[in-house]
């Protein structure tokens, strides 16, 4: 079973940039397939990003296509999220998860294992 530790949240003017980091133990990394999700205040939780196994794919919802990058490190059993350009609706508690396999990337219910999340708050 994998624990997933988020940071690297805070507190940015909006055009600036963040990075989340989400540090995974207690399983085989390189077996899981790692998501970013953000959940902003009275919203349901929403995708982010995905990343396959080893790093070859990366999917991402309408809003961030040119903004964030989603990337790993296997050897350091993280998984990452760039945020440029960010705006004030990218405000939200961010949370990253893993799975072995899932159907469809978007879903959280997909996936088994979920971090604490990080705040990330971005000021007009």
């Amino acid at each position: 079973q994998v624990q997933l530790v988020e940071s690297g949240g805070g507190l940015v003017q909006a055009g600036g940039s963040l990075k989340l980091s989400c540090a995974a133990s207690g399983g085989t990394f390189i077996s899981y397939v790692m998501g970013w999700f953000r959940q902003a205040p009275k919203k349901e939780r929403e995708f982010v990003a995905h990343i396959t196994w080893g790093g070859a794919r990366t999917y991402y919802t309408d809003s961030v296509k040119g903004r964030f990058t989603i990337s790993r490190d296997n050897a350091k059993n993280t998984v990452y999220l760039q945020m440029n350009s960010l705006k004030p609706e990218d405000t939200a508690v961010y949370y990253c998860a893993a799975d072995p396999y899932v159907r469809s990337e978007s879903r959280a219910d997909e996936y088994a294992y979920w971090g604490q999340g990080t705040q990330v708050t971005v000021s007009s």
